[in-house]
């Protein structure tokens, strides 16, 4: 099967639990969203499928393969970290020859092409760059690395708007040449609304759902106006969360929307995808159901 598996991870740190029995797969050729609030455990699974550190129970196969302290599976996956792992002596221009050295699949001649579009300079060492300008050249890497499957954690940290939005297209073009998985674990995450093809959430150490963005995204409305035509309307309806202003109610939910009736003071429009990430993670208890494409594939705490 290609794809990374991730079978019955858990993870502690003394008496926390940082990932319990967590089951589920990044397919290849698919756009991810892998999305979490601080602490829920989104990290610490990055950094076990990136052989950084290693699960107390379960296993990582990467196209049928144990990913753990196997070298076969080198050329398949690379991750773009958070955290800074280089030698602070090293110019920018010496540590892509030096990733080409490690990597078979590292085009150089990319990486100097994606630099130069964001104006990055390669005769500077690591630690000179700013956070944005460390930020560009770790993407740059990651983007100029001709491997199956790319996890992309936060970044566009510093980034400018324009460079953010130059980071999506030149991801998009990417991945329209060479189609392979691609994993954005990101906080930013209305910009990436319409880049990712499916969502995993993440919450507490379990996954909380997986399911197509567009599907996921139709399941959710808001309804708005007076509060007491609100509740009146949200009677016997799966609410996820409420906000007022003044005599005015917004209620977020989850479920087919019903017709309003002609003269309503009622009006309904769509949730955005942090909103139903920010409303979905406040509350663990929310009744998600999933949907029928979804099937078992979204499970619910």
């Amino acid at each position: 099967m290609k794809a990374i598996q991730i079978k019955n991870i858990t993870k502690r740190y003394g008496r926390v639990t940082a990932l319990d029995h967590v089951s589920f797969s990044f397919e290849h050729g698919r756009i991810y969203g892998f999305l979490g609030r601080n602490g829920a455990g989104k990290t610490t699974l990055i950094n076990i499928i990136a052989n950084r550190i290693f699960a107390d129970e379960g296993e990582v196969l990467i196209d049928g393969l144990p990913a753990r302290e196997n070298m076969e599976v080198h050329e398949k996956i690379y991750c773009m970290s958070e955290k800074d792992l280089y030698d602070s002596s090293l110019k920018i221009k010496e540590i892509f020859k030096w990733t080409s050295r490690f990597y078979d699949h590292f085009q150089i001649d990319k990486a100097y092409e994606i630099a130069e579009k964001f104006s990055l300079d390669t005769e500077k060492r690591f630690p000179a760059l700013s956070k944005g300008q460390q930020s560009i050249f770790k993407l740059t890497v990651a983007l100029a690395l001709d491997v199956p499957y790319v996890i992309f954690d936060e970044p566009v940290l510093g980034l400018d708007a324009n460079h953010r939005e130059l980071f999506y297209q030149l991801l998009l073009q990417d991945y329209e040449e060479h189609q392979r998985t691609i994993i954005l674990a990101t906080h930013l995450i209305e910009e990436v609304a319409n880049i990712i093809e499916e969502v995993v959430l993440i919450d507490n150490g379990k996954i909380l759902l997986q399911e197509a963005a567009e599907d996921l995204l139709e399941r959710g409305y808001c309804v708005s106006g007076p509060a007491d035509k609100v509740l009146d309307y949200c009677h016997d309806k799966n609410v996820i969360g409420q906000e007022e202003l003044g005599a005015l109610k917004l209620a977020y939910i989850l479920g087919p929307r019903e017709e309003l009736p002609e003269n309503s003071p009622l009006q309904i429009s769509n949730m955005n995808l942090q909103k139903l990430f920010v409303k979905l993670t406040e509350n663990s208890e929310i009744n998600f159901p999933a949907s029928e494409e979804a099937g078992n594939q979204a499970p619910i705490l």
